[in-house]
């Protein structure tokens, strides 16, 4: 392990004292009032804003402020949540794949393409005051429902291409395809399926309210930006209340998908089960989206990193049940992850093995002992040697660690 790699240590935030070096504050950045993540500690009331915000868990750089003894390394930290995200995943039960994934991927583009021609619509609307018909978006939702429980990894992949100025727009769509994916992992009925679906689908309609010069501001937001955006829910919540038809499930969702299980979000700072389950889970959802996408002034972390950062997190913004499920629904290695196999070869996760999720189909199409491509090939994991399988992933790799895009490899483009 390197010197300075073991300087990063994870301390609770009773811990915290002026002269420490903050290098994460463990939460989504849509949750703290910090303009930097990583900061000199340099009085007492910037402890009461960090205990304010709820946050309860920091990472501090041992070289640039104060340690703590026998705080836990970040590297220790890692080693322990993603040993532990791999037995909540071995628990997952079987379920079927109805259609191939290139037969799924024809229909998903497409689903795609409308879902968010639809969402650049609705935001439109709703900026002018127009009201939005029910209509519009039911048969869009239910093609994305009927597509993820034909073959979930067909759209599930495809949403996560996209580029920056998309974001607002395929978010949405995003969220909708998510949510829907993380209910039926729970056997809901299909009418709930369906009202998740319209929920996810408009549960930032509110942002249409918002100038875009804030909403795609580069940097970090002023404190009156940052209290113009978190007015969105109820934005969000009230343009809804206009829809004719409207239930009571995608209202739910838009309001609450910002509140925080240990009572720290907004706009109601709800506690634990006062959130309702929908809300619970477009809460875990939203973030995951969010901090996976490239975004005008940040880069997506990989899908893999995310959900070691979200279960980390769970212990108190999210329920960490819901966490566990969610990590079972979309599995540790979800579509476009890179990986390293004890072969030593480099390859991109293209299908997720729902009987398996530790062992998923890939298109393996680099060696890292001679450092060149190969010839791209397919191998199912979860085959034994010499029938396309018989390898192993031993960890999730940093495509910027060997400058290369995955999504090229992962038959979706």
């Amino acid at each position: 392990m390197s010197h300075q790699f073991s300087k990063i240590k994870k301390i609770e935030a009773s811990q915290i004292k002026v002269g420490m070096y903050i290098h994460d504050l463990c939460c989504d950045w849509m949750a703290h009032p910090f303009v930097r993540n990583r900061f000199l500690i340099e009085s007492e009331q910037e402890i009461r804003k960090i205990t304010d915000a709820g946050i309860r868990e920091i990472y501090i750089d041992t070289d640039k402020g104060l340690d703590v003894k026998n705080a836990p390394t970040r590297e220790e930290v890692r080693e322990q949540i993603e040993q532990e995200m791999v037995d909540i995943v071995a628990s997952q039960p079987a379920r079927t794949i109805r259609t191939s994934l290139e037969e799924e991927l024809i229909q998903a583009r497409e689903i795609k393409g409308k879902a968010r021609l639809l969402v650049g619509s609705l935001m439109h609307d709703a900026r002018l005051g127009k009201a939005i018909e029910l209509d519009r978006i039911e048969p869009v939702v239910q093609s994305m429902t009927d597509s993820i429980f034909r073959n979930s990894s067909a759209l599930l992949g495809l949403l996560q291409i996209r580029n920056k100025d998309d974001y607002t727009f395929l978010h949405s769509v995003s969220v909708c395809a998510l949510l829907v994916a993380f209910c039926r992992s729970f056997d809901m009925d299909s009418d709930t399926i369906h009202q998740a679906g319209i929920g996810g689908l408009l549960h930032d309609i509110g942002k249409s309210r918002v100038k875009d010069e804030i909403l795609n501001k580069p940097g970090k937001l002023t404190d009156e930006e940052f209290a113009i955006i978190k007015k969105h829910p109820e934005d969000s919540h009230d343009i809804l209340s206009t829809i004719k038809g409207i239930g009571p499930i995608p209202m739910d969702i838009a309001l609450h998908h910002h509140e925080r299980y240990n009572g720290s979000g907004y706009p109601e700072m709800l506690e634990e089960e006062r959130i309702g389950k929908l809300a619970q889970m477009a809460a875990i959802v939203d973030v995951y989206d969010a901090i996976t996408a490239d975004r005008c002034y940040h880069k997506g972390m990989p899908a893999v990193e995310a959900l070691r950062k979200i279960y980390e997190w769970s212990k108190f913004h999210f329920n960490p049940q819901m966490v566990h499920a969610f990590l079972r629904c979309v599995g540790i290695y979800p579509v476009g992850t890179l990986v390293l196999l004890e072969s030593a070869q480099l390859g991109v996760v293209i299908e997720i093995n729902e009987k398996n999720l530790l062992a998923p189909k890939l298109n393996v199409f680099f060696n890292t002992k001679s450092n060149t491509y190969i010839k791209p090939r397919e191998v199912d994991l979860s085959r034994p040697m010499g029938h396309g399988g018989g390898d192993r992933i031993i960890s999730h790799e940093s495509p910027a660690k060997w400058n290369i895009d995955p999504m090229r490899f992962a038959g979706l483009a």
